[in-house]
């Protein structure tokens, strides 16, 4: 089922300059339940303010009645609706530029012809030379069929485009590596895999994303034995980093300690079975798991879970995880007295946090903060870094680690803009891909 996406837009008016005009408007739009961002004044006359502020709401019939009412407002003008959205995407997100840029002939002659022909040749008799003489051992692939895009279901390759250049984006300012995206139009498992193979020669490792499931765990597992170079599937594993890291945290939050707690997950589809597994990894103890598939109940018990109902799940287990994407799935009467509850569906949690702390949770949070950007460039770089062949669940539990140790003090994870963070989560894969011999 698709998740209903919120739309992001930037409100333009033209304001009465007079003390309390902007506080009144501001009122208006909160009170009709508008999440406001920024507000950046354009310019300021003798008459008049011009602002542009910024907007989450739910869909376009949610705009239309915030539109509605502040045009009632008669000392605010609204002189343009912008979709900064599409504003950003125009023309994509990812460039591709030359490291040498060809400014002379001699330049020429030494980027390209003639003098290209001798490293090729090097490289040739010498095939380790190519970590020295390419892009290769900084490039990674992010490869995509489109068939499981977050929220939006199977789209198809060409229009998960904008998901993976931003991906792609964020990976090389946190990295310094490159990422290419790489679409691939079929959902045919062996060709899609096939495929994979056969370029993979031009990447360092490989970024599995919006594969569905089960054809995720077939794709994943064929290229981790087919390929040298690790292969990672972020709705899996960068995922399950991240809620590791954040149930770590949150369990000390909540008065517990995730090792030793009853743990259930609910939904197991790729990300809730990741989860599970990468829990079970960590404490040394079975995850109990429940969804209402039975072919992924029966895929949890072979990963070493325990499948149960959720009623039974939510009354035996002190640490909830749920990755349904069915918002309001928790009732308040099923929580416990001092349960800890990952509600991670975004953008309707399985139960709000209010409602698990008025029910008795010692701790609850949502899915709005719990991003797979505070882990994927640390790990692939890591991987790299160290060389590793394949990915390894102690390579996650590390990066989880690292994460907590990053972490500010009551908060339930920190922020995944710090630069810091990245280079703390490369250095602890990097030694755990070596520990575990990875490489």
């Amino acid at each position: 089922m698709a998740i209903k996406q919120k739309l992001v837009r930037t409100l333009r008016f033209r304001n009465t300059q007079k003390i309390g005009v902007l506080a009144k408007l501001i009122s208006q739009m909160s009170s009709l339940g508008a999440d406001l961002g920024n507000i950046a004044t354009v310019s300021v006359g003798e008459l008049y303010t011009i602002r542009n502020i910024s907007i989450i709401v739910n869909d376009e019939a949610h705009l239309k009645q915030i539109i509605d009412s502040v045009k009632q407002l008669p000392e605010c003008q609204l002189e343009a609706v912008v979709d900064d959205v599409l504003e950003i995407h125009q023309g994509g997100k990812l460039s591709v530029s030359p490291s040498h840029p060809v400014k002379t002939v001699e330049d020429l002659s030494k980027v390209y012809t003639p003098g290209v022909a001798s490293v090729c040749r090097l490289i040739k008799d010498d095939p380790s030379q190519a970590e020295k003489y390419t892009t290769i051992p900084k490039t990674v692939a992010i490869v995509t069929n489109g068939s499981r895009v977050l929220g939006l279901g199977n789209i198809g390759p060409v229009a998960s485009m904008p998901v993976m250049e931003g991906k792609a984006a964020l990976f090389a300012q946190f990295s310094g590596m490159h990422m290419l995206p790489i679409l691939i139009n079929t959902l045919d498992v062996n060709r899609f895999i096939d495929t994979v193979e056969s370029i993979s020669s031009t990447f360092a490792a490989i970024q599995l994303e919006d594969i569905r499931t089960p054809d995720c765990f077939v794709i994943e597992d064929a290229l981790t034995r087919r390929l040298n170079i690790p292969v990672f599937h972020d709705d899996q594993h960068g995922t399950a980093t991240v809620t590791l890291a954040a149930l770590i945290n949150a369990t000390r939050l909540g008065g517990h300690d995730l090792k030793t707690s009853t743990v259930g997950q609910i939904g197991l589809g790729a990300a809730g079975t990741a989860i599970g597994r990468l829990i079970m990894k960590y404490s040394k103890k079975p995850v109990y798991g429940t969804d209402v598939n039975p072919d992924c109940m029966a895929r949890f018990k072979e990963f070493g879970g325990h499948p149960i109902g959720l009623e039974e799940l939510m009354k035996k287990c002190s640490v909830i995880v749920a990755t349904t994407g069915i918002g309001g799935l928790i009732k308040p009467s099923w929580v416990q007295k001092g349960q800890v509850i990952l509600a991670l569906s975004n953008p309707l949690p399985e139960i709000a946090m209010r409602d698990a702390l008025n029910a008795g949770a010692a701790f609850a949070s949502d899915g709005s903060r719990v991003n797979n950007l505070l882990a994927y460039p640390g790990l692939l770089r890591g991987a790299v870094q160290a060389r590793a062949t394949k990915m390894v669940p102690e390579m996650f539990i590390a990066a989880a680690l690292a994460i907590v140790e990053h972490t500010p003090a009551q908060e339930l994870i920190p922020d995944p803009l710090d630069p810091l963070l990245h280079d703390a989560v490369t250095k602890a894969v990097a030694k755990a891909a070596i520990k575990a011999k990875a490489v």
